[in-house]
């Protein structure tokens, strides 16, 4: 099989297209045919440096395919089935190996490519919208960056629940997707502050340093900054002061992993996300799809802000 392999973390030129060979599921695994691979800032991290990892490696946490093998211990699971899983590291591959407890069967009315796109970003818009805050109806939201895949998510996630969505974009191209995906107003990242001050409930922040500064302004008394990314580089250290003066607001910096670690957590959020999509509610929107060989090229639009979706990787 072809994967994409990292011996040493740096830009995207470190990304290598490798001959490597076919792996055998072990006691609790299953391997998978890849049909799609999801590309995300968090392989930008790994890839980089900036989260560390054992080198060499292959990189890549989000999929969908066919299980073509099944290890020993594995009975819900079988030969055939279509899954997807998020957080499962070698992604990037014609094959991976998945911990059965982490393979998510994927209902007939959802397509592969599709699943793959929604998982890892699906799932942590489910759980910031409905376990680090719980957005209720008549709730003022503000998410950052609301063209990007993550963004249009929230926003959909968010109206779904009933709130009022603001949401900051770099162009009037960006923005009318953000309104599309149904942003009641629609800022630039120069004026939110000014013009929300004091007004938003919670702050959904992926961007980090260029944002979080602003997000900390347009709270109300005891709203909520959830930090769940840093595209424009880590936020500087915080004074916990800071949140007192500003109105005894919260902060919080959740992670994918910690809310899907149970298999009836992963479960029920991968549930709604397809329920949703099959049932139209939850479209998702595939910006670009690369060769596996041009994983380089999905890191460099990726990390460059030249997409307005989620990318993938076919093998």
């Amino acid at each position: 099989m072809h994967s994409i392999v990292v011996s040493a973390q740096g830009g995207p030129e470190v990304l290598e297209c490798a001959e490597r060979p076919d792996p055998v599921p072990g006691e609790g695994e299953v391997v998978v045919d890849v049909a799609a691979a999801g590309v995300n800032f968090i392989d930008i991290y790994h890839r980089s440096g900036a989260y560390p990892l054992d080198l060499p490696t292959s990189i890549g946490m989000e999929g969908a395919g066919t299980v073509s093998a099944v290890g020993p211990g594995v009975r819900d699971l079988a030969v055939g089935e279509t899954v997807a899983w998020a957080d499962v590291m070698g992604s990037y591959s014609g094959k991976v190996v998945v911990p059965a407890a982490r393979a998510v069967p994927v209902p007939d009315g959802v397509p592969p490519d599709i699943a793959a796109a929604a998982m890892l970003q699906g799932m942590t818009a489910h759980y910031l919208t409905h376990s680090t805050n719980e957005v209720r109806e008549g709730d003022q939201v503000l998410v950052h960056a609301g063209a990007g895949g993550m963004g249009q998510l929230l926003i959909r996630l968010a109206k779904l629940k009933g709130a009022k969505v603001y949401t900051t974009v770099s162009t009037d191209e960006k923005g009318e997707l953000a309104r599309q995906a149904g942003a009641d107003e629609v800022l630039r990242y120069d004026d939110f502050t000014d013009a929300l001050r004091g007004k938003i409930d919670v702050v959904y922040d992926g961007v980090g340093r260029t944002t979080f500064d602003g997000g900390l302004e347009v709270l109300r008394p005891r709203g909520l900054m959830a930090l769940y990314g840093a595209a424009s580089g880590p936020v500087p250290p915080l004074d916990p002061q800071t949140l007192n003066r500003k109105g005894s607001l919260f902060l919080t910096r959740p992670t994918l992993a910690h809310h899907i670690a149970q298999r009836e957590e992963l479960l029920q959020r991968a549930s709604d996300l397809f329920g949703w999509i099959s049932a139209g509610q939850l479209p998702i929107n595939v910006s670009r799809r690369y060769p596996l060989a041009e994983a380089r090229r999905a890191h460099e639009d990726l990390a460059a802000r030249r997409t307005t979706g989620k990318l993938l990787l076919l093998p």
